[in-house]
């Protein structure tokens, strides 16, 4: 169900409480862009300028005598979170499952095995980011794969932060022609505006944002190879039929959204479902399953075995959910809310008049995917579909791809890139990644270009959500 503008009956955009609601918005995002200079967590400041932003607005309202209007209004846009943060919970239960199962660290291992050249590990981890995020999302395939970097690359801090840039770009990327790949794709998905099958539209121009950067980086890689390290890792029980279940999950996401109309969130509870089904089957089995392990390696003498055997706990589906990235969920709920509270008051409306009104929506929509590079991609995605301009398919297209790809312009643009500053602090840096923003301005002009192209037809098709 799409999110409509509305605007109260009271008029505070041109009132004190709306210029004091705006300044703290600014605010709270200000320090949300500090987060790596103060060390205080993102979801802090935007849950208590949410809390003050409604209050303003209730306390207005009541004085109005109109109170059950800004109870509405506050109860629509927390529905619209309520059903997006569920989505993401059991998808982000899921990946962590996988992750807990060991899944990626046999992937990791793998490609530390076959001793490829940097050149090689450049444009593997760089493609694998493009193909898993899709439906693993950016954010943890970008960590994947930089753990594999960090593994191999000898401290090469030259080394470290190309390919930890070219992750970001691979990741948003791969990520921007998925309703799974990032939030904001997401939330075009579940408002309605586009089908399923109508992101894939946006392969080929998301194929070409990598490719472009990637080419120019890569001639400045050397083609040496890094000492072998050897790393062997033993999926645990399980592990590829929880892959399995997750791919069924998002066909039940999918079924519910194309085939009974009802959200796709519905699909996915149901998919927590199976896991729990699933997660019960291991803890059930499992005495059986380690006896029969014991004793085979009792018969050959592996001690090793033996004593890692007796280490193994049971699996816990609720124990995968409470490592659910809690902070970005919470930072997800106070960036809605505020820009819902603006909504509502009716700064997005004004803004929607000059952007796709006096403005013309291809050059708006490429404009906020610069701004997603500064200001994180959910607030402004969220603000498009707050304010739902009249735009043809092609055009949502292009914005859900601007806001998607736009963030790998600047190291602070996106989860991916702030995630990875933590991770390869020292050597992927944002002066580092500034350094190549150019190359990475042709990717996303590219990418442009091709859809302008490629999807020509779709500007001539209004959405009727």
């Amino acid at each position: 169900m799409p999110v409509h503008a509305t605007v109260g009956e009271v008029d505070l955009a041109h009132s004190l409480t709306g210029y004091i609601a705006i300044v703290i918005f600014v605010v709270a995002y200000a320090l949300v862009m500090a987060e790596e200079k103060i060390h205080l967590r993102k979801s802090k400041p935007v849950l208590v300028a949410a809390g003050v932003i409604w209050v303003l607005i209730g306390w207005q309202y009541v004085q109005a005598g109109f109170p059950a209007a800004s109870e509405a209004a506050f109860r629509h846009t927390l529905l619209e979170f309520s059903e997006l943060m569920l989505f993401l919970l059991v998808a982000m239960t899921y990946i962590n499952a996988l992750e807990e199962r060991r899944l990626f660290d046999a992937l990791r291992s793998w490609m530390i095995r076959k001793g490829f050249s940097y050149r090689q590990l450049f444009w593997l981890t760089g493609a694998l980011s493009f193909v898993i995020s899709p439906v693993a999302d950016n954010l943890t395939t970008a960590l994947l794969m930089c753990a594999v970097v960090m593994k191999v690359a000898e401290g090469d801090k030259k080394f470290i932060n190309l390919c930890c840039i070219n992750i970001v770009v691979a990741a948003n990327a791969g990520g921007a022609f998925s309703p799974f790949g990032d939030i904001t794709t997401l939330m075009v998905w579940q408002a309605g505006l586009l089908h399923f099958a109508e992101f894939f539209a946006l392969f080929v121009p998301s194929l070409v944002n990598f490719l472009v950067p990637a080419i120019l980086m890569s001639l400045f890689v050397e083609n040496r190879k890094p000492s072998a390290v050897q790393e062997d890792v033993e999926l645990k029980r399980g592990a590829l039929r929880i892959l399995v279940l997750f791919l069924l999950t998002i066909a039940t996401a999918v079924a519910c959204h194309a085939v009974l109309h009802l959200p796709p969130v519905l699909g996915m509870m149901t998919g927590l479902g199976y896991l729990q089904f699933f997660g019960y089957f291991l803890r059930v089995s499992l005495p059986g399953s380690l006896a029969r392990k014991k004793a085979l390696a009792e018969r050959v003498g592996d001690e090793e075995r033996i004593r890692a055997l007796g280490q193994v706990v049971p699996f816990d589906v609720f124990s995968r959910v409470a490592r659910a990235e809690w902070d970005t969920l919470l930072f997800f709920y106070g960036v809605v809310m505020c820009v819902g509270g603006l909504g509502f008051i009716g700064y997005l409306a004004m803004l929607s008049d000059v952007l796709y009104t006096q403005w013309d929506a291809s050059w708006a929509n490429v404009m906020l995917g610069l701004v997603s590079a500064v200001v994180d991609n959910i607030p402004v995605m969220f603000a498009v579909l707050t304010m739902q301009p009249e735009m043809s398919h092609g055009q949502w297209l292009l914005i859900t791809l601007t806001a998607g790809v736009g963030g790998s312009l600047l190291s602070i643009g996106s989860a991916a890139g702030v995630a990875l500053m933590g991770q390869a602090r020292g050597y992927y840096t944002f002066a580092g990644h500034l350094k190549w923003a150019p190359a990475i301005f042709l990717g996303y002009v590219a990418s442009i270009l091709a859809h302008l192209w490629l999807n020509s037809a779709s500007f001539s098709v209004f959405t009727t959500s």
